[in-house]
């Protein structure tokens, strides 16, 4: 797509910093002023598709692959002991790329943030929520 930055990326039309590509996942730097620690890396798929939601099975698969793939490379060229993965789907979740991606962030005992929720959601549903998803499979 024109107007995606990811696809323009990909395509060789907009300056990006690869840590890799694959045919159907590719991992790259992201923006300077956006890295949340060091080796922090971004997994989109090669295929423009919007969302988590919207992801196909091969989009969805490469992605999550590459993304452990990167994940341990962190352990083995950085030295982290730990990684978090951070996917948004939505504007109301925080993406602010319409591209499915995934933040691969390295972690270690002494870099002092933690990448989780601090608060809980306000938002109300009637009903039991692990009841109405679960009827959703059925």
């Amino acid at each position: 797509m024109e107007d995606c930055t990811f696809c323009r990326m990909i395509a060789g039309d907009a300056p990006v910093r690869w840590v890799e590509r694959e045919e159907h996942a590719v991992a790259f730097a992201p923006l300077a002023d956006s890295v949340l620690a060091p080796g922090h890396t971004l997994v989109a798929p090669v295929e423009h598709t919007v969302d988590l939601l919207r992801a196909g099975p091969v989009a969805l698969a490469a992605t999550f692959a590459l993304a452990q793939r990167v994940a341990r490379g962190m352990r083995g060229a950085l030295g982290a002991t730990g990684t978090v993965l951070l996917q948004a789907s939505g504007t109301d979740a925080g993406q602010s790329v319409p591209h499915l991606h995934v933040h691969v962030v390295p972690c270690w005992p002494d870099d002092g943030v933690v990448h989780w929720p601090g608060g809980r959601s306000a938002h109300v549903v009637e009903g039991d929520p692990y009841e109405a998803l679960a009827e959703m499979f059925d």
